[in-house]
């Protein structure tokens, strides 16, 4: 994974051999402070090359961007402006509500420490120096905030010295919230339509399903086609995937109404088939006790032979406390409604309402669940330095007094 930048880099030595003035001398206040020399000019200069980087460029519309600045005390500015393709390894776990922290490193590529040591500048400014309004003005990402630091590059030739901006980036989100998430929402919700729908419009519930599944398929190609190949589970791949379930699952439903209503059509077609073979059935008296009825008791009285004869309890038996605790929520009055508006004597049907309610809640507890968890990660975030819209940065300990700064 890579970033591009463009900036100039300025770096300051100082080369004894090249002072033009003596402190001291009567001439000294009345030489030049400084003098500018060509770009071709021969003269010493650090090797110094950018540890991380890909390509680079030079920029030389109209002259070369670059500056050669000799002070009378053998101080030297160098700068150049320089366009850098830089490798940064990113952690996509929280994609697209992730930040990344990128970094600059510089340092010798000949000289070792006993040579050279490169030190940040840190006299007046930061060392890093930020364009107005650059923290704001990137197009997918935010600059949260920056840092610089040292660093020593150790190999099997020596020990050299190098130098590292560190740069921590905050993905805009609200591209993926207008791209993604709002239009895969909407097509979860159009999936639910087939609910309403009466089983027997087979095209119409077909042609529903298979649009928002090939719809949301396509459009999960179409944001992983922009990221590189990860091994581990992003934040994206959770939400598309629960997309995916709450459409695919709702396709099954419609094939599950389908086939029990088929189930049931064919069923009730033999059952008229045989009912005109089964003889009249002889009608035996069914005496139900309604003596000292207790809620406990479940009994079933039954005559065998003639009003006269004998009476058999078939049950008498008494119910248990999961029992006794399911009478008493079967009685409650919500359940009661719910019974009511869900029962009915068509399974295929009951399916249909049952559906109805199950998937917008599932889908809304999946939401709260998904959106919570990252708001945690957001808040637990560490932020070194906040970054104001003139370029300087100031330290915080966390997001929230960042904010609370600007």
């Amino acid at each position: 994974m890579e970033y591009s930048v463009q900036l100039t880099f300025r770096e300051e030595w100082i080369d004894a051999r090249l002072a033009y003035g003596i402190v001291g001398a009567p001439d000294y206040n009345t030489l030049p402070d400084f003098v500018i020399l060509p770009a071709g000019e021969q003269i010493w200069m650090p090797d110094t090359f950018f540890m991380n980087e890909k390509t680079a460029q030079r920029h030389t519309i109209d002259k070369p961007n670059v500056m050669i600045r000799v002070h009378k005390n053998g101080t030297i500015l160098y700068s150049v402006r320089i366009s850098l393709t830089l490798s940064c390894p990113m952690h996509l776990q929280d994609y697209p509500m992730d930040m990344q922290r990128c970094s600059i490193e510089m340092g010798s590529y000949a000289y070792t420490t006993d040579d050279i040591e490169y030190v940040w500048k840190r006299d007046a400014d930061m060392p890093v120096q930020l364009k107005a309004g650059l923290a704001k003005s990137l197009p997918s990402f935010q600059l949260v905030w920056f840092n610089t630091s040292d660093c020593k590059s150790k190999t099997s030739t020596g020990v050299y010295g190098c130098l590292k901006a560190t740069l921590e980036l905050k993905r805009q989100f609200s591209y993926y919230l207008l791209q993604l998430y709002i239009p895969s929402t909407m097509l979860v919700i159009v999936s639910w339509v087939s609910f309403w729908l009466d089983r027997s419009a087979v095209p119409a519930r077909v042609t529903l399903g298979v649009t928002t599944l090939l719809t949301m398929t396509t459009q999960a190609s179409g944001i992983n086609a922009k990221l590189p190949p990860v091994s581990y589970t992003k934040a994206i791949d959770i939400w598309i995937g629960a997309c995916l379930m709450f459409i695919f699952g709702a396709l099954l439903e419609f094939a599950f109404v389908t086939y029990v209503s088929s189930r049931n059509f064919y069923r009730t077609s033999r059952m008229d088939a045989k009912a005109t073979l089964v003889p009249e059935a002889t009608e035996q008296p069914l005496i139900i006790s309604n003596n000292h009825v207790d809620a406990r008791m479940s009994e079933v009285w039954i005559r065998q032979q003639g009003l006269d004869g004998p009476v058999y309890i078939l049950a008498n038996r008494r119910q248990s406390t999961c029992a006794m605790i399911k009478s008493f929520i079967q009685r409650l009055v919500i359940v009661k409604y719910i019974r009511n508006k869900l029962y009915v004597s068509d399974k295929s049907k009951r399916a249909d309402l049952i559906s109805r309610l199950a998937f917008p809640t599932l889908f809304f507890l999946f939401n709260i669940a998904y959106w919570w968890r990252y708001y945690e990660v957001e808040k637990v975030r560490r932020v070194g330095y906040y970054v104001n819209e003139n370029g300087t940065g100031a330290p915080v300990n966390n997001l929230l007094q960042a904010q609370r700064l600007a």
